[in-house]
């Protein structure tokens, strides 16, 4: 009886989870144009054609990568206290899962179109317009603002932009200092009667 391990095969104990976490290593490593279903199929140790059967092509693998992400951070979301602890938290999973943040929210790597990506996203952007409803005039301009600062700050983190403006400070700790001095009420105006 040989000891040797067998031959690459379709056959993995969860095909779909290992190339998601090989992907998900390539991506953190590399960025998301790095990535190859076949030298993803070489790292799960099965043949080259096995993981087209789970996401079809590259935009397939991207695309549950985006959808995972945008349940992760949901999830996330969900827990969150008040629309500060809301931010913290979106820029929390973007620094725990810098892998899935890279390809969230770049359509052109993605089917756009399906449906699975679509409810996620969707789920997603509706905890953040909940969040910031009765807090403005215009909810879509507070969405919208509360996500770009999210958003640009997690980016920014991610890409070391703020490194030497941190200087040490724990980057949650400065983004909800930061959302202290944008969402600040606005001092009551004075009149000369």
């Amino acid at each position: 009886m040989s000891t040797e391990p067998p031959a690459r095969s379709y056959h993995h104990g969860d095909l779909r989870r290992a190339v998601l976490t090989a992907a998900l290593d390539v991506i953190a490593a590399e960025g998301p144009t790095a990535l190859s279903l076949r030298d993803l199929a070489r790292r799960a140790g099965v043949s080259h054609a096995a993981p087209a059967h789970h996401f079809k092509d590259r935009a397939g693998l991207l695309t549950a990568i985006a959808t995972e992400g945008h349940t992760l951070l949901s999830a996330a979301l969900g827990e969150a206290e008040d629309l500060r602890d809301l931010g913290v938290r979106y820029v929390r999973f973007a620094t725990a899962h810098p892998a899935h943040f890279q390809v969230m929210f770049r359509p052109e790597l993605l089917h756009p179109d399906d449906p699975e990506l679509l409810a996620a996203r969707e789920q997603t952007r509706s905890m953040l317009r909940t969040a910031v409803e009765g807090r403005d005039a215009d909810p879509v301009l507070g969405f919208m603002a509360a996500w770009s600062m999210a958003h640009g700050f997690a980016t920014l983190l991610l890409s070391h932009n703020l490194d030497g403006l941190l200087d040490g400070r724990d980057p949650e700790a400065a983004f909800g200092a930061l959302t202290g001095v944008m969402f600040r009420p606005a001092p009551p105006s004075s009149s000369a009667g």
